[in-house]
């Protein structure tokens, strides 16, 4: 891929089907110079657990990244797309490239951020699947925001979060019903609300 931009980042979320945790964004810069990394990335989805785990090491030490994140509380208050969106703003805010540089964002999916100033924008469906730079930063959000969950296993045992990592299994939502609405539940997603008291 060849863009006329001194850096170009990558940035995609994970978590957005989840009834659980925050919506997690990685944004990864891309230089010319890095450029022959850019074709070993795929879809963090497509990976193993080691492989992705790997992956996200190699990419947090070749490459400038940063995380964002939206909660289970602001997702209830805004929506999961605003949600979505802010966090990948947040991670891309935390980048600090300079001013003066060329700058465009890869973003997955069909919405654009919102107000990034200094940053130009492309929004590509289904980008972390074929657009390697999007993949990576989908590897980077998907490790990080694995790991949180599977931390909350020990401060909410039974609902095996370590398993299905908030999303809506059969078993998730069996412990729902059985056990109630954790506080890092979101109360607005529906398999959720039904059991908020």
């Amino acid at each position: 891929m060849e863009l006329p931009y001194d850096y170009i980042i990558g940035v995609d979320e994970v978590g957005r089907g989840c009834l659980a945790g925050p919506v997690v964004a990685s944004s990864v810069v891309f230089t010319k110079a890095t450029s022959s990394s850019w074709s070993t990335f795929k879809d963090s989805k497509t990976l193993s657990e080691i492989k992705r785990n790997e992956l996200s090491v190699k990419i947090q030490n070749e490459h400038v990244h940063s995380l964002g994140w939206c909660d289970q509380s602001e997702i209830d208050e805004i929506n999961i797309l605003k949600a979505s969106l802010l966090a990948m703003k947040r991670s891309i805010d935390k980048l600090n490239l300079p001013a003066s540089a060329s700058k465009v964002v890869l973003v997955d999916g069909n919405q654009f951020i919102g107000d990034l100033p200094g940053y130009d924008q492309i929004a590509i469906v289904k980008g972390d699947l074929w657009i390697s730079l999007i993949s990576a930063a989908s590897i980077v959000a998907k490790v990080h925001r694995d790991t949180l969950m599977k931390d909350y296993e020990t401060q909410y045992p039974g609902f095996g979060f370590s398993e299905h990592k908030g999303y809506p299994t059969q078993g998730h939502k069996d412990a729902i019903a059985s056990l109630g609405v954790t506080t890092i539940h979101r109360k607005s997603f529906r398999g959720v609300k039904e059991h908020v008291l």
